[in-house]
């Protein structure tokens, strides 16, 4: 099962607006990254595809994440599979 928590996210814009991520917000909780450790895109030709790019991530205090970034509303998400996680209070 998979769920997406939509965050904000800092980026680098460089040849590309929103080239990468910096770092992400949870509510007022902030999480710098570290580095990203692979990255690959989505493309679904058809009704309901969502074009978007994944980043999975690792932050400074050595978590890994996955984040989404949608193309077509330009909104990131934390993916979250499996068991849910607590979440800070928000």
């Amino acid at each position: 099962m998979q769920k997406l928590i939509e965050v904000k996210v800092e980026c680098y814009s460089g040849y590309k607006a929103d080239e990468r991520p910096r770092c992400f917000y949870i509510g007022n909780m902030r999480f710098e990254i570290q580095s990203i450790t692979d990255r690959w895109y989505q493309y679904q030709a058809g009704e309901g595809s969502d074009p978007a790019d994944y980043f999975r991530i690792q932050t400074t205090d050595s978590k890994n994440y996955i984040l989404k970034h949608r193309h077509d509303i330009n909104r990131w998400y934390l993916v979250v599979r499996g068991e849910s996680i607590t979440m800070p209070c928000l």
